[in-house]
């Protein structure tokens, strides 16, 4: 077995026996691989499992690894498993979620500064969904709670990192500030 073919066994066998994502650096450590070369191995993996048609594939989720089944294959898991609960995102729970992914991290006041609403409910049930959680709390008086979005939520959304987010639109940002100072006054 070439060395390349060991490393990717290795690799597969830690992301396997994990079950969840593990950090490139972690990998790095394992196996005694520069991270520069474990990135390298990873793509060319990412690669094969598409190239190979299998059922499951690999994703990079901000730093992070993760084998996971392809989509197309979940009828025959359903069949197998208890079907997963669906959550059922309304539209006050993807504005929320929309303020904590491009604000974060962000205290529950501020979501409700923006939002103009009370935000407890949006932001228990997506806590309770795993798309967003806890990461600190401010240095301010009360120390309020910081939230920031998951590794579920980047699963859930298809996406890299945040960076892979699409950018807001300024005009629609401008309209937006607009509607709310005419919402809520603005005293100075």
């Amino acid at each position: 077995m070439d060395q390349d073919k060991k490393w990717k066994a290795a690799m597969e066998a830690v992301l396997f026996t994990m079950g969840r994502s593990v950090g490139i650096g972690q990998i790095a450590a394992a196996t005694g691989l520069p991270e520069e070369e474990v990135i390298r191995l990873a793509r060319e993996m990412m690669e094969e499992y598409r190239q190979e048609g299998r059922g499951i594939h690999m994703i990079e989720l901000d730093g992070r690894l993760q084998l996971c089944t392809k989509a197309e294959y979940y009828e025959y898991l359903i069949r197998i498993a208890a079907q997963p609960k669906k959550h059922v995102m309304t539209e006050a729970l993807l504005e929320t979620l929309s303020i904590v992914a491009y604000k974060q991290p962000i205290t529950k006041s501020e979501i409700e500064r923006i939002r103009g609403v009370k935000s407890d409910h949006a932001i228990n049930k997506l806590v309770e969904y795993e798309l967003i959680e806890e990461v600190g709390r401010m240095d301010a008086p009360g120390k309020p709670i910081l939230f920031a979005t998951t590794e579920e939520f980047l699963r859930s959304f298809g996406v890299s990192s945040l960076m892979d987010l699409p950018a807001a639109n300024p005009e629609q940002l401008e309209e937006i500030r607009e509607e709310a100072e005419e919402e809520i006054p603005v005293t100075v």
